[in-house]
């Protein structure tokens, strides 16, 4: 007789039942719950209540200041996780503990801190704001911060995909002639490609819903450096938990689109790029040689 296939986890269905009802106590029930009151209001109130002007305020900063600091991080991210794994240097495993202090660091001390370094009297501040540049209380704080909380996103997740690629292949395509662009964008860059979006997707996602660290760095300014979810927190403390809702389901219904569109560049980059010969024809590639 056959030996029977025994695993350690359950079968599928039991498996699949747990799944289910942990991800619906956790996520689908009180997102479900927070669509259901907003519902009261109608959608036209909803619309009402989103596409005023301080409500469109407070939404082109946030997405704004999200989307940048992601961008921003998805570059200096990638030259961080580069270094980390490339190269050794005095103190590198201090350098690779800082990457995670973000996550360690309540974000509340985050913002004070952040705010304390660039005000107009701060150790940084006193420096900037005499040639012009001003960081707390504008929306370039919110930006700072975003960049501080979400670039450990982008460095864990390209850390180990360039652990993968062996420098053995750089070495080929220069051998082979190629230049150093050539190398990192014919070679390098469609490997890391994918996991670079993700970092991007992951860290845009954190900078959205961002709270702590922003309040105390961006001035809170209407129209000018408020965050929504602070505009939320202030319609809550109005007892309009009706309108508090509907930016929230709003905000909701954006960020799920945005994710959507940036799930599917995940998809496109990782089949774009998709290549199954070996990295030594790669590298042969990349300096113009026949594969």
């Amino acid at each position: 007789m056959p030996a029977k296939n025994h695993r350690v986890l359950p079968g599928f269905g039991l498996a699949l039942g747990y799944t289910l009802v942990y991800l619906s106590l956790l996520i689908l029930l009180p997102l479900g719950g927070m669509v259901l009151k907003a519902s009261e209001l109608g959608f036209g109130q909803i619309i009402d209540i989103a596409l005023s002007e301080r409500s469109l305020a407070a939404f082109r900063v946030t997405f704004g200041a999200s989307l940048l600091a992601a961008a921003l991080n998805a570059f200096f991210g990638l030259i961080v996780a580069w270094i980390l794994v490339r190269y050794s240097f005095p103190g590198k495993r201090f350098v690779d503990a800082l990457v995670d202090l973000p996550f360690a660091l309540p974000t509340a001390v985050a913002g004070i801190t952040l705010s304390t370094l660039y005000a107009g009297n701060g150790w940084l501040g006193r420096y900037l704001e005499p040639l012009g540049v001003k960081i707390a209380y504008t929306p370039n704080g919110i930006v700072v911060a975003l960049i501080f909380v979400t670039l450990p996103f982008v460095v864990r997740t390209l850390q180990p995909v360039i652990e993968d690629i062996e420098s053995d292949v750089e070495e080929a395509a220069a051998s082979l002639g190629a230049s150093r662009w050539q190398t990192f964008s014919r070679v390098i860059f469609p490997a890391i490609a994918p996991a670079l979006l993700t970092g991007f997707a992951m860290a845009f996602s954190r900078a959205v819903g961002e709270y702590g660290s922003v309040i105390f760095i961006a001035g809170n300014l209407p129209l000018i450096s408020e965050i929504t979810p602070l505009l939320i927190i202030s319609k809550l403390e109005q007892y309009d938990v009706l309108g508090a809702t509907a930016l929230a389901v709003v905000m909701l219904a954006i960020s799920f689109v945005l994710l959507l569109a940036i799930n599917f560049l995940q998809w496109w980059s990782a089949n774009r790029y998709k290549n199954d010969e070996p990295l030594e024809a790669a590298a042969g590639r990349a300096a113009g040689a026949p594969a």
